[in-house]
């Protein structure tokens, strides 16, 4: 897949240094080596043996390429954030990491955008609570707000363009490195939706 990215507290020139580069060139090679006949197979792959089990938008689809191609490189799938049995669960913990680099996939409602922005955050700063992960910087993958449209996603999830929005007012609690990746759209096909049953929709590829 294609992308565009923000460089928050220069972390682009920070993730080309010989401490993260390895990592960093891993989350790269990941996502450029998506290709849209992959997230056509995917996608329909899930209504493969029923039609009304296939998503809506392409989400799932690149959510599950993404895991497959970082776990192959031995990052860390839902790692938690804390050792406290009090702080376990979805809302503690990250979608990725490997040694110094945490990794968040944003493809869910605008109102999460800044906890995903907070939570490589907690994965680096000292805190009160004991830690289980430390990391040093943070990676958010998201989607643009064109691949929004031609991917099927729903109209309230935070975008790329969003996220940005929030840099600026969160400017002095996000004190870590953050490299915001925008996925963008596929050029040979759009996801448009489908009412399978009336209370129903689903995604259906249609290639340009």
């Amino acid at each position: 897949m294609e992308f565009i990215y923000n460089s928050f507290r220069h972390s682009g020139v920070i993730l080309n240094e010989p401490e993260f580069i390895e990592e960093f060139t891993e989350i790269i090679d990941v996502i450029s080596a998506i290709t849209e006949e992959q997230l056509i197979a995917k996608h329909e792959s899930y209504g493969a043996n029923d039609e009304e089990n296939t998503p809506k938008s392409l989400s799932k689809a690149i959510n599950d390429l993404l895991k497959e191609g970082l776990v192959n490189k031995g990052w860390i799938a839902e790692s938690g954030i804390f050792q406290d049995a009090n702080y376990q669960g979805d809302t503690w913990r990250l979608d990725f990491a490997k040694q110094d680099i945490s990794i968040e996939v944003g493809f869910n409602h605008s109102s999460v955008i800044a906890w995903n922005l907070t939570k490589p955050v907690l994965a680096s700063e000292l805190n009160h609570v004991q830690k289980a992960i430390q990391t040093k910087i943070g990676v958010i993958i998201t989607a643009t707000e064109e691949l929004k449209q031609r991917g099927g996603f729903d109209g309230a999830i935070g975008t790329y363009e969003k996220y940005l929005d929030y840099l600026p007012p969160l400017n002095n609690i996000l004190t870590v490195p953050l490299f915001i990746i925008g996925l963008k759209a596929p050029t040979t096909f759009i996801v448009e939706d489908f009412q399978y049953a009336p209370r129903k929709k689903i995604g259906r590829i249609v290639r340009l």
